[in-house]
């Protein structure tokens, strides 16, 4: 009997012992979870839903004439990657074989993209894709070594990241990420807000990392205390199956809204990653229609206000000279689709719009810049 009392005791003592160290296993366990948790944290990018965007503003910076032309330009530049990457993304089972740039490229494409803007001399320019601390780029502000080129023709500009992580685990990333959108001014930058778009649909361990799409506003002092806002954008691209674009057009579009009555007049640009209205995603190589649905999610900004260019003339005989994308993927020979567009107020009127797709403005990036000319209506 007192065998058996003794051997029940030291049953009772080894199930104790094995409970302690399992205790103590899961409280490591935790422990090194929650660190792992507040690393991610603290190294992505947790932007606000509306915050104040810096702007830097040389002091000789003046007002917008309320009598002069304004020529705005909007151009995705891919980073300053030129045309002769393909990269992993960009075909459809991301198997595309490039992930870097080498710095010979970017120095050529950052010398193409200043000069495509001092020949064509726009007032503002907005620019998406601009990286700043990300791996691929070696972590170069490339928004500072643009305007190194542009001498002092530029002399206001406000920019917002969209991107931004110390660490991206994606095995075609592995490492830092930093992407910006830039809006550079001849006149002077009053004020700008970054304003977050709807994400991406995402588990919460990679809502972290994934990209913070936003729309950058940049309010123009005008002569005479005239309102007016430039917007620079860049929509998601890899949602299909999703309503993340139609979230993304309504917040735009609700913003319009806002923007109108306060009866400010407004510019509103960039890469929407959207077709036209009416254009047949059928007709683009199997490749290129794999990114987009039929659901026609831009409609709704082309039925509220004024496009640069109309629906009707981007689905007419004479489309392609509206096509503003020119696909890496080596399965597509040419340019095949437009994704980029400008919109404005009633209170502007157009005078000119061009797709630039000559010379540095073909063999700088995937997207062609866009330029238009607006007048204040009186």
């Amino acid at each position: 009997m007192l065998r058996r009392t003794k051997r029940n005791s030291g049953r009772k003592q080894f199930l104790g012992g094995v409970l302690k160290i399992l205790k103590n296993i899961l409280y490591v366990a935790l422990v090194a979870f929650s660190l792992l948790l507040a690393a991610v944290y603290f190294s992505t990018f947790h932007p606000k839903q509306t915050e104040n965007a810096d702007v830097v503003c040389k002091s000789y910076a003046l007002e917008v004439p309320g009598n002069k032309e304004l020529k705005v330009l909007s151009w995705n530049v891919q980073y300053f990657a030129g045309k002769k990457k393909v990269f992993w993304y960009d075909v459809p089972d991301e198997s595309g074989p490039d992930t870097v740039t080498t710095s010979e490229e970017v120095d050529a494409t950052l010398k193409k993209v200043a000069n495509v803007i001092l020949k064509t001399d726009p007032d503002v320019v907005l620019l998406q894709e601009v990286d700043d601390g990300a791996k691929r780029t070696r972590g170069e502000n490339q928004s500072e070594r643009l305007v190194q080129h542009l001498s002092d023709f530029y002399p206001c500009r406000t920019e917002a990241f969209y991107w931004k992580a110390g660490f991206v685990p994606h095995p075609k990333v592995l490492g830092s990420a930093g992407m910006k959108l830039v809006i550079l001014s001849k006149y002077k930058i009053a004020s700008a807000v970054r304003y977050q778009l709807p994400l991406a649909e995402a588990d919460p361990i990679s809502r972290q990392f994934q990209l913070k799409r936003a729309v950058l506003k940049a309010d123009l002092s005008v002569s005479g205390g005239r309102k007016f806002s430039v917007l620079n954008t860049h929509l998601d691209a890899f949602s299909m199956g999703t309503d993340t674009m139609q979230k993304q057009v309504k917040f735009l579009s609700d913003l319009l809204r806002k923007l109108d009555g306060e009866r400010s007049d407004w510019i509103l640009a960039g890469d929407f990653n959207l077709l036209p209205p009416g254009f047949d995603r059928k007709t683009l190589h199997p490749n290129g229609a794999f990114y987009y649905g039929d659901d026609q999610e831009i409609k709704p900004l082309f039925d509220g206000w004024s496009s640069v260019v109309t629906k009707e003339e981007l689905n007419g005989p004479e489309k392609e000279k509206f096509f503003t994308y020119y696909p890496n993927d080596p399965a597509i020979a040419e340019p095949d689709r437009t994704i980029d567009y400008i919109f404005y107020s009633t209170g502007l009127v157009k005078s000119k719009y061009d797709v630039l797709r000559k010379g540095d403005a073909a063999e700088a990036s995937d997207h062609f810049p866009s330029e238009a000319v607006f007048r204040f209506a009186e």
